[in-house]
């Protein structure tokens, strides 16, 4: 069986397939049905809290690994993404990555601050959030850059890479939250942001733990997938906000993110612009950084730096976030891999060659002539 390659073939599979599943298990678990409550009893499992048998919550191994395992497996993968957070890169890499990265950061919170500006910031335009729009806007799809500037651009696009890595997980979300006026003291940024420090000391150091550490940053991906989703519900995916608001998450983060950092290109003297399209995506792993933002509020409440009821009111917008999230994923990664080939195509149009560093199709022909 092609278990796997089936799941590769859906835009950001390996985390969207298994959040399906767990949110599809999950919803048939909260539905309460009779049949499996009989079973569920029969075979002596547990009550709930509400007095309910559920499947997901039978205690033990099971119900550590599928339903409650999300925050530490998460943990873990950032201490992984930590790890392989290079910090020797080239010149033009690292110009092209800060671009792409500054570009893509300031467009998400920019965006994230109008829209809580003009609405509510938990449940504002079209449904978003906040924490949507800027955690879905300023994490980007790193293994679909990689493969995109692999096939259609150059070496220092590919080089940017390692750069980018920044913007995986809910580092930049967070200090957007913070310049937006969201109370998070320093314990809280420690308790989310210490294992991707750890993690990128440990990797710099010495490159064997880097390499030991690097399957984790796959590896991780559908086992916190999974139990994300089993803390959702399809309900959800079907309820409109959810759906027109994961739509118009994906139109902005293609659009405005990568149209700034084509802009910025144009500015800064590059010529080729397919780093700043293949950029203009949301991270699949994106989806976990409403539950990561959860629990560095959950550490502001304990401090007294949060209310209650601005951490409730964060709890009640996570499933909503990760759905629209979500959607966004799978939206983006079908627009900048089609955007990308059309600008290949715009270029060599022109005469430029962006697989090579000068661009010289033109020139090149000149001076073999």
């Amino acid at each position: 069986m092609q278990i796997k390659a089936a799941i590769e073939k859906v835009p950001g599979g390996l985390m969207v397939v298994p959040l399906l599943l767990g949110a599809t298990l999950n919803t048939i678990d909260q539905m309460h049905l009779s049949a499996v409550m009989n079973v569920l009893k029969w075979l002596g499992a547990p009550q709930t809290e509400e007095g309910y048998y559920e499947f997901l919550r039978i205690g033990g191994f099971s119900q550590e690994l599928f339903k409650d395992s999300a925050l530490v497996l998460i943990a873990l993968f950032l201490f992984c993404v930590g790890s392989q957070m290079n910090l020797k890169m080239g010149q033009r890499a690292l110009k092209k990555g800060a671009i792409v990265t500054t570009t893509k950061y300031l467009s998400g919170l920019a965006i994230g601050m109008v829209f809580g500006y003009f609405s509510d910031p938990m449940n504002g335009i079209f449904g978003l959030s906040t924490l949507a729009l800027i955690a879905g806007m300023t994490n980007s799809n790193s293994g679909m850059y990689a493969a995109l500037t692999g096939q259609y651009g150059n070496r220092s696009d590919v080089g940017g890479l390692s750069l980018l890595a920044i913007n995986d997980g809910p580092f930049l979300t967070l200090v957007g939250l913070g310049i937006l006026g969201t109370s998070f003291p320093m314990v809280a940024f420690l308790s989310v942001l210490l294992p991707i420090g750890i993690g990128m000391l440990l990797g710099n150091l010495d490159p064997k733990i880097r390499e030991f550490l690097a399957p984790g940053e796959n590896l991780l991906i559908p086992f916190f997938a999974f139990s994300l989703g089993a803390g959702m519900n399809l309900a959800n995916f079907f309820n409109p906000e959810v759906l027109v608001g994961g739509l118009v998450l994906s139109a902005l983060t293609f659009f405005v993110t990568g149209g700034m950092g084509i802009l910025a290109f144009r500015l800064f003297g590059e010529r080729s612009y397919i780093a700043p399209i293949a950029e203009a995506s949301t991270a699949g792993n994106a989806a976990a950084t409403p539950a990561a933002v959860a629990a560095s509020a959950s550490v502001a409440v304990s401090t007294g730096a949060m209310t209650a009821t601005e951490f409730e009111a964060i709890q009640a917008i996570v499933p909503i976030a990760t759905a629209q999230i979500s959607i966004s994923t799978i939206t983006t990664a079908l627009l900048c891999p089609l955007a990308v080939i059309i600008m290949d195509r715009y270029h060599k149009k022109k005469g430029l060659d962006p697989t090579r560093e000068d661009l010289g199709l033109k020139q090149k022909n000149k001076e073999t002539a």
